[in-house]
């Protein structure tokens, strides 16, 4: 599918230009490669149409592979889910793949590395592993197993794969210098043993490569020429130009790394999104205050608005902070052209016009979208009874307070004037109804020119509204700060922000009844919501707001 890229300036493209200038490389072949281990989140959309948009430009190839290499981790489900997410946003993939498609090549590659004494089997467990390989500050020391036989090593390899041996009790490590600065140098451990069901390969295999090894070997089986990852792989980089110059690969691709995509109020880390799945305090990984791309389509952002946001915070290799209210900014942009102007009450307080004919009802016009006059014109009812927001009305208002208040008029939008004449209240002194007069002289589109009012406000006419529930979201994560350590998910799960959902019972226009899921509409002054696909029935639509109709920000 071709994207239209702004073809911005980016050093991995001019990297690229200058392989296919140099004759280096005649295709180019980029690949997406998640882990099935979770859902995709907003992160992964800017790797996504980064490696699909970068060979389209060029007219190469983009692969979407599974680096499935650890089984006790890895699901089918996220298999699925990612393949959809993928799609929903927009790419086809030229290959499907699985690291498991590769492990008895993977197998030989490993058994290559022993013979030329480049591997060997070691019985120390991970945390003597861990151990013996020393600090940022002190070089480590040699497993006591480090110079077994090339022929040890063989035969100790063999039995692993045979099932000979129990989880931890060995692993591969590549040989490669205990002393190296760079601690990713120091003997990585290559294969280990994990007796569990594969989602694709079942009980052929016991023991699995690492992700380390795997993943170069998969680059280069596939004929991958730009690798590109995230910054925290540039350690990685050089075991990755070791294995696959160790394991004499035909190809030899290349890894680049790019700074990742940060989000104020948004934690991008797979692990501490299952912890709030898993503690409950979502309820799934699409749930639209999730940064899963599951999660934001369900809210009701479009894959046109997170293409455009992508492309626009660009590719650099220093890290940083996008604010979120960009990210909105590129949803409202995209939604102002497309979807229909509507109203609903949120939390309603119920007007009856006095002086209006009992039983009579009235068809209003209304421009769908007045930024796009080509969507024509909706009815909307008008009768006696209707519900106005809590919100607009104050029975003591502040000055400049523009809307309802005893003895104040003010425009109904696409109807008319009305003036509140009367209150009504409960035992305990809430309000419950206003008592209001109209004046048919001022209906919207007659070109009334007497006497101005301040205000307007949006009403839903009462006796065809349809009930409606709107669910209204603040940031799931409280702070800007920088997210918790790795292992340190209570500090994290304190940034949860309890008060991230809101939800009211309120009434939308009758017309509203055809509405489907991920229909998109703008509500007078609420903001941009979403018909959300999970909880509306055939009785009840529920919404899910978007974003709101403005922000501060700023391109």
């Amino acid at each position: 599918m071709s994207h239209s890229t702004s073809n911005a300036s980016n050093f991995i493209r001019n990297i690229i230009i200058e392989d296919l200038k140099s004759g280096k490389h005649d295709t180019i072949v980029t690949r997406f490669p998640p882990e099935p281990n979770g859902y995709l989140h907003i992160g992964h959309a800017k790797s996504i149409v980064l490696n699909f948009e970068l060979a389209d430009e060029f007219n190469g190839k983009t692969n979407l592979r599974f680096d499935d290499t650890n089984p006790l981790k890895e699901d089918q489900e996220y298999v699925d889910a990612i393949k959809e997410d993928v799609k929903w946003l927009g790419y086809d993939w030229d290959g499907l793949f699985f690291a498991s498609d590769y492990f008895e090549i993977m197998y030989e590659k490993a058994v290559l590395l022993i013979k030329k004494g480049l591997a060997y089997v070691d019985d120390l467990s991970a945390d003597e592993i861990r151990e013996y390989r020393g600090t940022l500050t002190e070089p480590g020391k040699e497993s006591p197993y480090r110079n077994r036989s090339v022929e040890e090593n063989l035969d100790l390899f063999e039995r692993m794969r045979n099932g000979e041996f129990k989880n931890g009790e060995k692993v591969l490590r590549a040989k490669i210098d205990m002393s190296s600065p760079n601690i990713n140098m120091r003997d990585p451990v290559i294969y280990r043993i994990a007796h569990a069901t594969h989602h694709n390969t079942g009980d052929k295999w016991c023991i699995y490569p690492m992700y380390a090894f795997a993943h170069p070997l998969e680059d280069a089986i596939e004929g991958v020429t730009h690798s590109i990852c995230t910054l925290e792989f540039e350690d990685q980089r050089p075991f990755y130009n070791w294995v696959i110059e160790n394991c004499e690969t035909e190809s030899k691709p290349q890894q680049y790394e790019f700074a990742r995509l940060n989000l104020t109020n948004t934690v991008m880390s797979k692990r501490k999104l299952k912890l709030l799945v898993d503690e409950g305090f979502v309820d799934g990984w699409d749930d639209p205050r999730m940064p899963t791309i599951s999660g934001i389509r369900r809210k009701g952002y479009t894959p046109e608005a997170i293409r455009a946001f992508c492309r626009e915070t660009g590719v650099s290799k220093s890290a940083g902070v996008v604010d979120t209210q960009m990210l909105e900014h590129f949803v409202r942009e995209d939604l102002k052209l497309k979807a229909p102007r509507t109203m609903g009450v949120i939390k309603p307080l119920k007007v009856v016009i006095t002086n209006y004919p009992e039983g009579q009802v009235e068809m209003l016009d209304a421009e769908i979208n007045p930024e796009n006059p080509e969507m024509g014109i909706r009815k909307i009812p008008f009768s006696r009874e209707i519900y106005i927001e809590q919100d607009d009305f104050m029975e003591n208002p502040p000055k400049k307070y523009f809307r309802l208040f005893p003895g104040n008029e003010v425009r109904l939008k696409h109807a008319y004037f009305i003036k509140c004449e009367e209150v009504i209240k409960d035992e305990e002194g809430n309000v419950i109804e206003l008592r209001c007069t109209y004046d048919p002289e001022t209906k919207s589109g007659t070109g009334f020119t007497g006497r101005k009012v301040k205000g307007t406000i949006h009403w839903v006419e009462a006796t065809n509204a349809l009930p409606a529930e709107f669910r209204l979201f603040e940031p799931l994560i409280l702070d800007d700060q920088e997210e918790a350590a790795e292992g340190e998910e209570k500090s994290f799960l304190d940034q949860v922000n309890p008060n991230s959902l809101e939800i009211a019972q309120g009434f939308v226009e009758p017309n509203m009844k055809d509405a489907k899921p991920h229909d998109k509409f703008q509500f007078f002054r609420h903001g941009y919501f979403n018909v959300d696909p999970k909880l509306t029935t055939k009785d009840k639509l529920v919404f899910n707001r978007i974003v709101s109709l403005k922000s501060s920000f700023k391109l």
